[in-house]
Protein backbone atom coordinates (compact mmCIF):
# COMPACT_ATOMS: atom_id res chain seq x y z
CA UNK A 1 0.00 0.00 0.00
CA UNK A 2 1.63 3.47 -1.33
CA UNK A 3 1.50 6.36 1.39
CA UNK A 4 0.44 9.17 -0.67
CA UNK A 5 2.45 11.53 1.67
CA UNK A 6 5.40 9.47 0.50
CA UNK A 7 8.03 11.27 -1.81
CA UNK A 8 10.07 9.74 -4.81
CA UNK A 9 13.40 11.03 -4.09
CA UNK A 10 14.65 9.87 -7.64
CA UNK A 11 12.17 13.00 -8.80
CA UNK A 12 13.89 15.73 -7.18
CA UNK A 13 16.83 17.40 -8.21
CA UNK A 14 19.81 17.02 -5.58
CA UNK A 15 20.83 20.19 -3.94
CA UNK A 16 24.79 20.53 -4.62
CA UNK A 17 26.93 22.42 -2.59
CA UNK A 18 29.41 24.91 -4.99
CA UNK A 19 32.52 22.85 -4.28
CA UNK A 20 30.09 19.87 -5.83
CA UNK A 21 28.82 21.55 -8.85
CA UNK A 22 32.59 21.97 -9.59
CA UNK A 23 33.67 18.01 -9.21
CA UNK A 24 30.28 17.50 -10.96
CA UNK A 25 30.78 19.82 -13.90
CA UNK A 26 34.44 19.23 -14.62
CA UNK A 27 37.12 21.68 -14.12
CA UNK A 28 37.07 24.91 -15.50
CA UNK A 29 37.81 25.92 -19.12
CA UNK A 30 39.97 28.55 -19.24
CA UNK A 31 39.31 31.01 -22.32
CA UNK A 32 42.81 30.86 -24.77
CA UNK A 33 44.81 33.52 -24.17
CA UNK A 34 44.90 35.98 -27.40
CA UNK A 35 47.92 36.25 -29.69
CA UNK A 36 50.43 39.00 -29.12
CA UNK A 37 49.44 40.67 -32.98
CA UNK A 38 46.18 40.12 -32.13
CA UNK A 39 46.62 42.26 -28.62
CA UNK A 40 48.83 44.68 -30.09
CA UNK A 41 46.02 45.48 -33.39
CA UNK A 42 43.51 45.91 -30.72
CA UNK A 43 46.15 48.15 -29.11
CA UNK A 44 46.83 50.47 -32.06
CA UNK A 45 43.25 50.37 -33.20
CA UNK A 46 42.28 51.92 -29.49
CA UNK A 47 45.06 54.51 -30.17
CA UNK A 48 42.67 55.45 -33.16
CA UNK A 49 45.01 53.90 -35.98
CA UNK A 50 42.97 53.43 -39.38
CA UNK A 51 42.02 49.82 -40.66
CA UNK A 52 42.99 49.73 -44.60
CA UNK A 53 39.36 48.28 -46.57
CA UNK A 54 41.76 46.30 -48.91
CA UNK A 55 44.12 44.72 -46.46
CA UNK A 56 43.29 44.72 -43.29
CA UNK A 57 46.69 46.23 -41.96
CA UNK A 58 46.75 49.60 -39.05
CA UNK A 59 48.05 52.70 -40.34
CA UNK A 60 48.96 55.63 -38.71
CA UNK A 61 45.86 57.82 -37.85
CA UNK A 62 47.28 60.72 -40.08
CA UNK A 63 48.02 58.23 -42.99
CA UNK A 64 46.51 58.68 -46.11
CA UNK A 65 47.88 55.40 -47.96
CA UNK A 66 48.07 51.88 -46.65
CA UNK A 67 51.54 51.33 -45.75
CA UNK A 68 51.22 47.72 -46.22
CA UNK A 69 49.42 47.22 -49.82
CA UNK A 70 49.45 51.09 -51.15
CA UNK A 71 45.71 51.77 -51.16
CA UNK A 72 43.92 55.28 -50.38
CA UNK A 73 42.80 54.62 -46.99
CA UNK A 74 41.54 58.63 -46.53
CA UNK A 75 39.29 60.96 -48.66
CA UNK A 76 40.92 64.49 -49.68
CA UNK A 77 39.20 67.58 -50.68
CA UNK A 78 39.26 68.81 -54.24
CA UNK A 79 40.76 72.44 -53.88
CA UNK A 80 38.34 74.47 -56.13
CA UNK A 81 35.11 72.96 -54.63
CA UNK A 82 35.83 70.99 -51.56
CA UNK A 83 34.16 67.92 -52.96
CA UNK A 84 35.34 64.83 -51.73
CA UNK A 85 37.61 63.00 -53.94
CA UNK A 86 40.06 60.16 -53.19
CA UNK A 87 44.03 61.20 -52.33
CA UNK A 88 45.06 59.35 -55.76
CA UNK A 89 42.64 61.04 -58.02
CA UNK A 90 44.44 64.16 -60.39
CA UNK A 91 41.18 65.51 -61.20
CA UNK A 92 37.62 66.51 -59.97
CA UNK A 93 34.84 64.97 -61.64
CA UNK A 94 32.71 67.30 -60.04
CA UNK A 95 33.71 71.21 -60.93
CA UNK A 96 35.78 69.64 -63.88
CA UNK A 97 39.46 70.89 -62.67
CA UNK A 98 43.11 69.12 -62.75
CA UNK A 99 44.18 69.23 -59.36
CA UNK A 100 47.56 68.43 -58.84
CA UNK A 101 50.01 70.37 -58.90
CA UNK A 102 53.25 68.64 -58.46
CA UNK A 103 52.60 66.79 -61.89
CA UNK A 104 52.45 68.23 -65.59
CA UNK A 105 49.09 67.29 -67.09
CA UNK A 106 50.61 66.71 -70.47
CA UNK A 107 53.24 65.15 -70.32
CA UNK A 108 53.25 63.61 -66.79
CA UNK A 109 56.43 65.66 -65.36
CA UNK A 110 57.51 66.53 -61.95
CA UNK A 111 57.26 70.21 -61.24
CA UNK A 112 57.69 71.92 -57.79
CA UNK A 113 54.07 73.65 -58.30
CA UNK A 114 55.14 77.40 -59.32
CA UNK A 115 56.38 76.75 -62.53
CA UNK A 116 54.26 78.68 -65.45
CA UNK A 117 55.52 76.48 -67.92
CA UNK A 118 56.05 72.71 -67.92
CA UNK A 119 60.20 72.44 -67.88
CA UNK A 120 59.68 69.37 -69.78
CA UNK A 121 57.45 69.73 -72.35
CA UNK A 122 56.72 73.41 -72.56
CA UNK A 123 52.84 73.00 -72.20
CA UNK A 124 51.22 76.04 -70.38
CA UNK A 125 49.84 75.70 -66.72
CA UNK A 126 47.01 77.60 -67.86
CA UNK A 127 45.65 75.18 -70.40
CA UNK A 128 45.47 75.11 -74.06
CA UNK A 129 43.56 76.22 -76.65
CA UNK A 130 42.11 73.67 -79.34
CA UNK A 131 42.53 75.22 -82.81
CA UNK A 132 40.02 72.78 -83.92
CA UNK A 133 37.35 73.72 -82.27
CA UNK A 134 37.98 76.37 -79.60
CA UNK A 135 38.04 74.08 -76.24
CA UNK A 136 40.38 75.32 -73.53
CA UNK A 137 41.99 72.06 -72.78
CA UNK A 138 43.97 70.75 -69.49
CA UNK A 139 45.17 67.96 -70.88
CA UNK A 140 47.67 66.99 -74.16
CA UNK A 141 44.36 66.01 -76.14
CA UNK A 142 41.33 68.04 -76.82
CA UNK A 143 38.71 66.45 -74.14
CA UNK A 144 35.92 68.11 -77.14
CA UNK A 145 37.15 66.78 -80.62
CA UNK A 146 39.77 64.54 -79.84
CA UNK A 147 43.00 66.81 -81.55
CA UNK A 148 46.13 66.27 -80.78
CA UNK A 149 47.40 69.41 -78.81
CA UNK A 150 51.60 69.05 -77.69
CA UNK A 151 54.39 67.65 -79.79
CA UNK A 152 54.67 64.20 -77.55
CA UNK A 153 50.50 63.85 -78.55
CA UNK A 154 50.92 64.04 -81.91
CA UNK A 155 54.19 61.51 -81.95
CA UNK A 156 51.70 59.04 -79.43
CA UNK A 157 49.29 59.17 -82.35
CA UNK A 158 52.21 58.66 -84.96
CA UNK A 159 53.21 55.76 -83.41
CA UNK A 160 50.49 53.71 -82.75
CA UNK A 161 48.92 54.02 -86.23
CA UNK A 162 51.90 51.66 -86.63
CA UNK A 163 49.89 49.43 -84.79
CA UNK A 164 47.91 46.73 -86.65
CA UNK A 165 45.09 46.50 -84.30
CA UNK A 166 44.99 50.11 -84.69
CA UNK A 167 44.79 49.94 -88.35
CA UNK A 168 42.26 47.13 -88.32
CA UNK A 169 40.45 49.45 -86.41
CA UNK A 170 40.72 52.37 -88.49
CA UNK A 171 39.32 49.84 -91.73
CA UNK A 172 36.40 48.93 -89.49
CA UNK A 173 35.35 51.91 -88.96
CA UNK A 174 35.53 53.29 -92.68
CA UNK A 175 33.12 50.61 -93.34
CA UNK A 176 30.90 51.47 -90.80
CA UNK A 177 30.90 54.54 -91.49
CA UNK A 178 29.68 54.11 -94.95
CA UNK A 179 26.95 51.97 -93.66
CA UNK A 180 26.08 54.76 -91.61
CA UNK A 181 26.23 57.33 -94.58
CA UNK A 182 23.92 54.55 -96.62
CA UNK A 183 20.24 55.47 -97.52
CA UNK A 184 18.25 52.10 -97.41
CA UNK A 185 15.49 50.99 -100.00
CA UNK A 186 12.29 52.07 -98.32
CA UNK A 187 9.72 49.96 -100.40
CA UNK A 188 9.59 48.10 -103.27
CA UNK A 189 9.28 50.50 -105.95
CA UNK A 190 12.93 52.01 -104.33
CA UNK A 191 14.06 48.95 -105.74
CA UNK A 192 12.37 48.55 -109.00
CA UNK A 193 13.71 52.34 -109.84
CA UNK A 194 17.27 51.37 -108.55
CA UNK A 195 17.01 48.74 -111.06
CA UNK A 196 15.59 50.85 -113.69
CA UNK A 197 18.10 53.31 -113.31
CA UNK A 198 20.84 50.56 -113.96
CA UNK A 199 19.81 49.45 -116.83
CA UNK A 200 19.40 52.81 -118.31
CA UNK A 201 22.61 53.71 -117.82
CA UNK A 202 23.92 50.14 -119.34
CA UNK A 203 21.47 51.71 -122.42
CA UNK A 204 23.17 55.17 -122.93
CA UNK A 205 26.27 54.04 -122.71
CA UNK A 206 25.89 51.23 -125.17
CA UNK A 207 24.61 54.15 -127.88
CA UNK A 208 27.48 56.30 -127.08
CA UNK A 209 29.89 53.24 -127.97
CA UNK A 210 28.15 52.70 -130.82
CA UNK A 211 27.81 56.13 -132.03
CA UNK A 212 31.79 55.69 -131.31
CA UNK A 213 32.42 53.00 -134.27
CA UNK A 214 32.23 50.36 -130.97
CA UNK A 215 30.44 47.50 -132.68
CA UNK A 216 30.11 45.76 -129.40
CA UNK A 217 30.65 47.49 -126.58
CA UNK A 218 31.42 46.01 -123.42
CA UNK A 219 29.68 48.04 -120.82
CA UNK A 220 30.67 47.35 -116.74
CA UNK A 221 28.42 46.13 -114.81
CA UNK A 222 27.74 48.26 -111.46
CA UNK A 223 26.83 46.37 -108.59
CA UNK A 224 24.74 48.37 -106.44
CA UNK A 225 25.80 48.53 -102.31
CA UNK A 226 22.17 49.75 -101.33
CA UNK A 227 20.40 46.98 -99.06
CA UNK A 228 16.95 47.40 -97.41
CA UNK A 229 16.55 48.87 -94.02
CA UNK A 230 16.76 45.51 -91.69
CA UNK A 231 20.08 44.35 -94.00
CA UNK A 232 21.57 47.56 -93.84
CA UNK A 233 21.02 47.45 -89.33
CA UNK A 234 22.75 43.91 -89.53
CA UNK A 235 25.27 44.58 -91.55
CA UNK A 236 26.09 47.72 -89.21
CA UNK A 237 25.50 45.17 -85.78
CA UNK A 238 28.43 43.47 -87.55
CA UNK A 239 30.54 45.79 -87.79
CA UNK A 240 29.69 47.09 -84.49
CA UNK A 241 31.21 43.71 -82.83
CA UNK A 242 34.19 43.96 -84.95
CA UNK A 243 35.17 47.14 -83.42
CA UNK A 244 34.47 46.05 -80.10
CA UNK A 245 36.32 43.60 -80.24
CA UNK A 246 39.58 45.61 -81.51
CA UNK A 247 38.86 48.16 -79.02
CA UNK A 248 38.92 45.67 -76.56
CA UNK A 249 42.59 44.99 -77.59
CA UNK A 250 43.92 48.26 -77.59
CA UNK A 251 42.28 48.65 -74.00
CA UNK A 252 44.36 51.09 -71.42
CA UNK A 253 45.43 48.43 -68.56
CA UNK A 254 46.02 49.71 -65.25
CA UNK A 255 49.22 51.91 -64.83
CA UNK A 256 50.60 54.59 -62.01
CA UNK A 257 50.46 57.46 -64.38
CA UNK A 258 46.95 59.11 -65.23
CA UNK A 259 48.67 61.38 -67.43
CA UNK A 260 49.70 58.88 -69.82
CA UNK A 261 46.73 56.40 -69.46
CA UNK A 262 44.87 59.33 -70.62
CA UNK A 263 47.53 60.46 -73.46
CA UNK A 264 47.15 56.44 -74.49
CA UNK A 265 43.40 55.78 -74.59
CA UNK A 266 42.91 59.32 -76.39
CA UNK A 267 45.98 58.88 -78.82
CA UNK A 268 44.06 55.25 -79.24
CA UNK A 269 40.06 56.88 -80.16
CA UNK A 270 39.16 56.19 -83.95
CA UNK A 271 36.81 59.02 -85.35
CA UNK A 272 33.93 58.55 -87.08
CA UNK A 273 31.86 56.31 -84.57
CA UNK A 274 30.48 57.65 -81.79
CA UNK A 275 32.14 56.13 -78.99
CA UNK A 276 32.66 56.65 -74.92
CA UNK A 277 35.02 56.06 -72.66
CA UNK A 278 34.46 52.84 -69.95
CA UNK A 279 36.63 53.85 -66.65
CA UNK A 280 37.40 50.96 -63.94
CA UNK A 281 37.18 53.16 -61.41
CA UNK A 282 33.58 53.38 -61.40
CA UNK A 283 32.58 51.68 -64.49
CA UNK A 284 30.95 55.24 -65.65
CA UNK A 285 30.59 56.09 -69.17
CA UNK A 286 32.58 59.15 -69.89
CA UNK A 287 32.92 61.31 -72.94
CA UNK A 288 36.58 60.75 -72.78
CA UNK A 289 38.99 59.52 -70.10
CA UNK A 290 39.81 63.71 -69.83
CA UNK A 291 36.72 63.46 -67.66
CA UNK A 292 37.86 60.55 -65.51
CA UNK A 293 39.13 61.09 -62.13
CA UNK A 294 41.25 58.02 -61.99
CA UNK A 295 42.53 56.82 -65.43
CA UNK A 296 45.14 54.91 -64.37
CA UNK A 297 43.11 52.03 -63.35
CA UNK A 298 42.38 51.56 -66.76
CA UNK A 299 39.16 51.66 -69.31
CA UNK A 300 38.49 51.60 -73.02
CA UNK A 301 36.14 53.03 -75.75
CA UNK A 302 33.01 50.83 -76.24
CA UNK A 303 30.77 51.82 -79.71
CA UNK A 304 27.32 53.35 -78.51
CA UNK A 305 26.03 53.49 -82.16
CA UNK A 306 24.01 56.66 -83.43
CA UNK A 307 20.73 55.68 -81.73
CA UNK A 308 22.10 54.72 -78.63
CA UNK A 309 20.50 56.35 -75.47
CA UNK A 310 23.13 55.06 -72.51
CA UNK A 311 24.09 57.86 -70.27
CA UNK A 312 27.02 59.60 -70.32
CA UNK A 313 28.64 62.03 -67.69
CA UNK A 314 29.28 65.38 -68.93
CA UNK A 315 32.01 66.30 -68.30
CA UNK A 316 32.12 69.90 -69.92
Amino acid sequence: MTNDNSVNLDNIERTLRPQEQVRERGPLQQEPEQPAVQQQQQQQQQAGGKICPFCGAINDPEAVFCAQCGQPISKAACPHCGAEIDPDADFCETCHHYIRKDICSYCGARLTGNEAYCPECGSPRGGLVCPTCHTLNDFAFCKKCGTALTAEAKELVKELQKNPDYQDLMEVVQEYSRLESSLPYNSERDIIREQMNIKLRERMLTLLAQDAGVEHPVIPKVETKRMTKDELEEKKAEKIKELSAILDKLAVPPTSSPVHARNYAMASKPTGVRLAWVCNFKHALHSSPCGCAKPHLGGKWVVLGKNNTAEIKDDK
